[in-house]
């Protein structure tokens, strides 16, 4: 055991998508050529007043509610004022003292364990701008030069702020990850890490185990994955204990990741919350969020994610399987529509996270843009167990459904794919395997009953894959010992 223990906090960023930027009627795509989604307000011109985006805010009660938060029924905005390129204002309108979303949880499944995390706040605020620095390693201190597209500047950004609960970075991952999946399922964001939809900092310290205070803080920063946030932790919290026993002191600062390097690198002293010199946003009135729009709202919220997997787990699918159906990509609405018409369960979800997915992998397509649905699904399950078409040639069935050839059956025909079932056929066949093989033909009839896979093989062979080899076998069975 380790005579030092780490603590985590994670502080989770979510762009909202919403239509319009989070204070003025800019539209919040990002994606747009650079400075043209741009307004007054969100470029901090004199006399530009902000208006809140109500949708962005019912969003952020949203979440907060998903997490268990006591949604605050007054609350306020605040500048937090610094100075960088991109933050045209060089003050961004936050929450600080009075945030929306306070005291939730979330239980965060780690292999056998359940770990608790505690939410401190969910709160709202504006993104700032995003800047390019032009140089080999994109970094600002060896940039030759700084493009600055102002977009992004003043889209909604809800904040999710942990307690230290967390002690692993594989803790922290999970944590990660099932906050992902709430937002995804609350459809308040797409959450795509690689754009930048949702991007984590994590305050990591050591302390010797066992102890009750804290250690040094260091923020780390620059974290576009699940994996990349699990290694930069392990990296940070090997670096922080090495020091620690060699008794050199830890910096309290806010250090970068380096994915290509594996490594966390210095960036700048980290501030105290007073460096920001915190004050009610003059601009706005207090936020007030009342009984009827909360209830509305608490209505409104879909099955989350762990209740989602639970209910599968009860319809037969193991932890594992019940995560991938859950959360991947539209595979639960094909799985509830397949067993709502009479597919079993587990058989559903087999072929959902195994052959689908990985035809989906194969083309780089998305399940919605497919023509699979819960029906054809079903359709095709039922065709196997009734000997209308091999488990083999399913697969090549399945991948012309999703291709768009047609429906099950209409694929399996026109591909030549259906199973002969006609026992009159399959007995000729049968006898004529055994009428080709006389040697092997006398073993089995003597009572060698291993020669019946060898003869279902050559009567597999004999019709292209087609015959139904449950009857083959009970065939050639019969007439061994008849």
């Amino acid at each position: 055991m380790s005579a030092w223990e780490a603590v985590i906090g994670v502080e989770t960023h979510v762009e909202l998508g919403t239509a319009s930027k989070m204070f003025c009627g800019c539209p919040a795509d990002t994606t747009a050529e650079p400075n043209t989604n741009v307004c007054p307000v969100c470029l901090g011109l004199p006399g530009a007043l902000p208006v809140p985006n109500e949708r962005a805010i019912e969003m952020t009660v949203a979440v907060g509610l998903a997490l268990g938060c006591r949604i605050a029924a007054d609350s306020e905005f605040s500048r937090k004022n610094y100075f960088y390129a991109d933050l045209p204002k060089n003050y961004q309108i936050s929450q600080f003292d009075l945030p929306l979303c306070l005291e939730g949880s979330l239980d965060v499944e780690v292999g056998e364990q359940t770990v608790a995390v505690g939410i401190t706040r969910v709160h709202l605020e504006e993104d700032t701008g995003k800047s390019t620095h032009l140089g080999e390693t994109g970094r600002i201190h060896e940039a030759d030069a700084a493009l600055i597209d102002f977009n992004r500047c003043g889209v909604p950004l809800m904040e999710v702020v942990t307690e230290p609960d967390m002690r692993t970075p594989e803790q922290a991952r999970a944590y990660a990850d099932e906050l992902r999946a709430i937002v995804l399922a609350l459809g308040v964001s797409d959450a795509r890490l690689e754009e930048g939809s949702l991007r984590f900092d994590a305050n990591v310290s050591v302390r010797p185990a066992g102890a009750e205070g804290l250690g040094v803080k260091v923020e780390v920063k620059n974290m576009n994955s699940l994996r990349s946030l699990q290694r930069a932790l392990a990296h940070e919290i090997e670096r922080q204990t090495a020091l620690a026993e060699a008794g050199e002191p830890i910096a309290q600062e806010t250090r970068h990741w380096d994915e290509a390097a594996g490594v966390t690198k210095p960036g700048r002293s980290k501030e105290q919350s007073s460096d920001y010199r915190y004050f009610p946003e003059p601009d706005l009135v207090p936020l007030h969020v009342g009984d009827e729009q909360r209830d509305r709202i608490a209505a409104s919220l879909p099955e989350l994610p762990a209740a989602r997997r639970a209910r599968y787990r009860g319809m037969g699918l193991d932890a594992g399987t019940a995560r991938l159906v859950a959360e991947g990509d539209g595979l639960d609405e094909v799985f509830e529509e397949a067993a709502a018409a009479g597919a079993d369960p587990q058989a559903a979800a087999t072929w959902l996270t195994g052959e689908v997915v990985a035809h989906l992998r194969r083309t780089d397509a998305r399940l919605g843009a497919t023509p699979l649905d819960g029906a054809a699904l079903a359709a095709l399950l039922a065709m196997i167990d009734g000997g209308e078409v091999s488990a083999t040639a399913a697969k090549a069935v399945l991948a012309g459904v999703l291709d768009g050839e047609g429906s099950p059956r209409e694929v399996a025909e026109a591909r030549d794919l259906m199973q002969i079932g006609d026992a009159g056929a399959l007995e000729a066949a049968v006898d004529e395997a055994l009428a080709a093989h006389p040697d092997e033909a006398g073993r089995l009839r003597d009572g060698d009953m291993k020669l019946i896979g060898f003869f279902v093989g050559r009567v597999m062979q004999a019709t292209g894959g087609k015959a139904d080899p449950r009857m083959v076998s009970d065939l050639i069975r019969g007439k061994a010992t008849g």
